[in-house]
């Protein structure tokens, strides 16, 4: 009788709650089909903005247009100049399936971001990373791209033995790396967070009891309620600052020094 009466032990949310076996016994995990899923909506969403295109604009065609312009203008032109133009179908896809993606962790049911795996964000750190190299290689040729990284003009040459690897580096292991890291540890974090506050107020409320409880259990799920608003800026913010990264490598692999 005595045992009964002591609350089970709070278990605390961690890394194994980002893993997730099959659905249904398939090789199909939930990250998976948000990933499909969230492809689908961005696809959806781009053709159903753009397919009645007119002069005076509904709400949807607005509203694509408003989020197409914002990439072009505040991210591929800003970012590059007007040669970002040709990038800006690359950048707002970009910008598009990395929100989708992030803001799926607050979508009721969903509560997942897929961007917390660290593959995802990897696979479109690569792409990024292939872009912007191709890019710089195809302009100046393989030899000079490689010249201009490493040895850039007006510094003393003994400064390049460490210069050069440093840039080398920086450029083909570095960028990819914390593209991806930013990403993922942003979204990890705050998922970590969310789960946090919303499973402790459910412990506080539901197994301790008691004045203290249900006051610190019912804190915990308001604050969860709070940071979940806050959580959908951080998960458009950081698509917007993956996205204006992949324009600046890019817009470096442009610049006049290449």
């Amino acid at each position: 009788m005595i045992y009964a009466l002591v609350p089970t032990q709070f278990t605390p949310p961690g890394p194994i709650d980002f893993e997730y076996p099959g659905i249904a016994g398939t090789f199909v995990t939930k990250p998976m089909l948000i990933i499909v899923l969230g492809s689908v909506a961005v696809a959806w969403f781009l053709w159903a903005a753009s397919r009645r295109a007119a002069i005076v604009p509904g709400k949807l065609q607005y509203t694509g247009e408003a989020l197409y312009g914002f990439v072009r203008n505040q991210i591929a032109i800003d970012s590059i100049g007007r040669e970002g133009i040709k990038y800006v179908p690359y950048l707002a896809t970009l910008f598009f399936f990395v929100a989708a993606l992030n803001i799926s962790g607050i979508i009721p049911l969903v509560q997942f971001p897929a961007t917390s795996r660290i593959a995802i964000p990897l696979f479109l750190a690569i792409i990024t990373w292939a872009i912007f190299n191709y890019i710089g290689m195809r302009r100046v040729g393989v030899g000079h791209y490689f010249k201009a990284m490493m040895f850039p003009p007006g510094i003393p040459k003994p400064v390049y033995v460490l210069l050069a690897p440093i840039e080398l580096l920086s450029t083909f292991f570095f960028r990819p790396i914390t593209l991806c890291l930013r990403l993922t540890f942003n979204m990890f974090a705050g998922h970590l967070v969310l789960l946090l506050s919303i499973l402790g107020g459910e412990y506080l409320l539901t197994k301790t009891g008691g004045v203290v409880g249900y006051a610190a259990g019912s804190v915990s799920i308001l604050g969860g309620i709070v940071l979940t608003a806050f959580e959908g800026f951080v998960q458009l913010l950081q698509a917007y600052v993956f996205t204006l990264l992949s324009a600046l490598y890019i817009g470096g692999a442009l610049a006049d020094e290449h």
